[in-house]
């Protein structure tokens, strides 16, 4: 494989998004060799579902766009950003038990550190940000034998 890997989608700030956002990081990392039926590929479906939902329920409509990026190191580190043009870092809410919603990062943080992985969240050149999240990458070197396969 490469040493280094790019592909990047921007889409509409539009609740349908987060539904386009998934389906193109699994697609593209299904081309990079991550298998969408693995847990890393689960892990990595969650993770942009919430990345997405929040740039677009918390921009309030001052992001028409946003753009997520996807890059893999040397077959190392993969980094996934969710960059869109509303300057307000992300906040963490308090966790009240009633709250349906204010749990994103907190998701989104928990899951990238059970990785192995970090979080980031960095202001743009343009007046907005990018929250990305690294990871170990975890493509499996050999096919993974489905239940039902024997090794001859």
């Amino acid at each position: 494989m490469a040493d280094h890997l790019e592909a990047s989608v921007t889409l509409p700030s539009d609740p349908a998004s987060v539904a386009a956002a998934r389906s193109y990081v699994v697609g593209t990392l299904a081309e990079w060799g991550l298998p969408s039926d693995t847990e890393a590929a689960d892990t990595v479906r969650l993770i942009v579902s919430e990345l997405a939902t929040n740039a677009v329920q918390h921009t309030f409509g001052q992001s028409p766009t946003f753009t997520v990026d996807i890059a893999l190191e040397r077959d190392e580190r993969l980094r996934i950003g969710v960059t869109d043009s509303h300057p307000r870092f992300p906040k963490r809410l308090p966790a009240a038990v009633q709250q349906d919603n204010g749990r994103g990062m907190v998701i989104i943080r928990w899951l990238t550190a059970e990785c192995g992985g970090r979080l980031r969240v960095r202001p743009t050149r343009e007046g907005g940000k990018t929250v990305s999240i690294e990871l170990p990458w975890t493509a499996p070197v050999e096919p993974v034998a489905t239940a039902g396969q024997q090794e001859a």
